[in-house]
């Protein structure tokens, strides 16, 4: 039986064309990042499961992790993120680094999930923190990063909506306010985290089965309604209003709305699924309702790197993963026309490989160039140009060798003409 060609499930093949689109991806990532002061590390694919059982959540660990013993005894996981990873990092050399640090980077991924739109086994994201601001300019900074980001790659304030909360407030209504117990309090937020891809009388019924029946007969199922069905800061319980959390979050609001971010809001639904959160998180919703859906996310997440047995740095990052990226940019047509890095091709027409090689020398000192198979009929290279989406043909034969006049072929108009090696230079610069 023949091998299928198919690549594994949930993972993609890169062919030159779906590079050349990851490459300007990265490469908007990269410039805008760079500009705030970031610097890129990165680290191996494999990790000790430890790090994730310490603080990831159930849910990534036993759901969705491509884990296994390896040789040795030791039980290792393929990275499914990398906020544990550089929190071990920074932790193994917390005093010789420079605070606040900037950090950045773009791994390859790997979870375990059913793959549908914006969501594979296999992705890369772009996973901007920084180490050392235990003040919300962290926030207001990253958000800028991530709005900078958005605008670089062409989009309107339209196209995407910045959501806030703040995981102190959630945890200060849940407890203080609805004085629900530890239990109580991790199951009605892993649920708040799904409300909106669930029926709301299937939420009810989930939120009526996390709760203890003295909570139902007192009416906390309609408080938790009412709180979550608020749109604004102000609409929040009168208790909530001086909650340092509510202030760090109307700072947060008002310093990005100074610097034009005017599509930032507060969203009491907001809880990102990581455990390790610990103050304001934030996500980036597509507005089309084609594609209506999260598209990155981050927070501050002060106790991880403490976790490697060293003092607490106080930490804010977020993660973007190319998926989402490309779906974004495609439903608002902001993919741009990606053409070969290939400047030109050169067709050699009989026994001339030799004899070329110092012209295709000069020319490579300024341009891309591709030679076609010696021995290969003229047609043939043309047809390989052509699907490489290449129409600027050079031909060099013995005639051409011999007088230093070249033959350059636009196989889109047919046109040729006859030109030395620096005249062909200046034509493509």
């Amino acid at each position: 039986m023949a091998l299928s060609t198919q690549p594994y499930k949930g993972a993609r093949d890169f062919y030159p064309e779906d590079k050349r689109l990851q490459k300007y991806m990265f490469g908007i990532w990269r410039t805008v990042v760079e500009r705030y002061g970031y610097e890129e590390y990165d680290a191996p694919i494999l990790e000790p499961l430890d790090i994730y059982l310490a603080k990831s959540g159930e849910e990534i660990v036993n759901e969705q992790t491509y884990n296994f013993v390896d040789r040795g005894g030791r039980q290792v996981v393929i990275r499914p993120e990398m906020t544990p990873t550089v929190s071990r990092m920074v932790a193994a050399r917390r005093q010789q680094l420079a605070y606040p640090l900037r950090w950045y980077s773009i791994p390859n991924l790997w979870r375990y999930e059913r793959p549908q739109r914006g969501r594979l086994r296999e992705h890369w994201q772009l996973n901007v923190d920084v180490f050392g601001l235990s003040t919300v300019a962290a926030e207001v900074e990253l958000i800028s990063v991530v709005d900078d980001i958005f605008k670089a790659f062409g989009a309107r304030p339209d196209m995407y909506r910045i959501k806030l909360n703040h995981r102190g407030l959630i945890n200060y209504l849940l407890d203080d306010v609805l004085s629900l117990d530890e239990t109580e309090q991790h199951s009605v937020s892993k649920l708040i985290d799904r409300m909106h891809k669930l029926e709301r009388s299937a939420f009810i019924s989930a939120i009526d089965a996390a709760i203890t029946d003295a909570h139902k007969a007192s009416g906390v199922t309609e408080r938790i309604l009412a709180i979550l069905d608020s749109q604004t800061i102000d609409q929040l319980p009168a208790d909530a209003q001086n909650h340092p959390a509510v202030a760090d979050l109307r700072y947060v609001l008002e310093e990005l709305r100074k610097t034009g971010v005017t599509n930032v809001e507060y969203d009491v639904t907001l809880m990102r699924g990581f455990d390790y959160y610990t103050g304001i998180v934030f996500e980036v919703a597509d507005t089309d309702p084609e594609n209506n859906r999260s598209m990155m996310g981050g927070g501050r997440y002060d106790g991880l790197v403490g976790l490697f047995g060293v003092e607490p740095v106080p930490t804010v990052g977020f993660g973007w993963g190319d998926v989402t990226l490309e779906s974004f940019l495609s439903s608002h047509r902001l993919l741009p026309d990606l053409i070969s890095t290939t400047d030109l091709y050169v067709a050699l027409i009989g026994d001339v490989e030799s004899a070329a090689q110092p012209i295709i020398k000069q020319l490579r000192q300024s341009l891309n160039v591709a030679v076609g198979a010696a021995g290969r009929k003229l047609g043939d290279q043309f047809k390989a140009a052509e699907k490489l989406g290449l129409t600027q043909v050079l031909i060099i034969g013995e005639t051409e060798i011999t007088s230093g006049s070249l033959k350059l072929k636009n196989l889109a108009t047919s046109e040729e003409l006859s030109l030395t090696v620096n005249e062909i230079i200046a034509t493509k610069q």
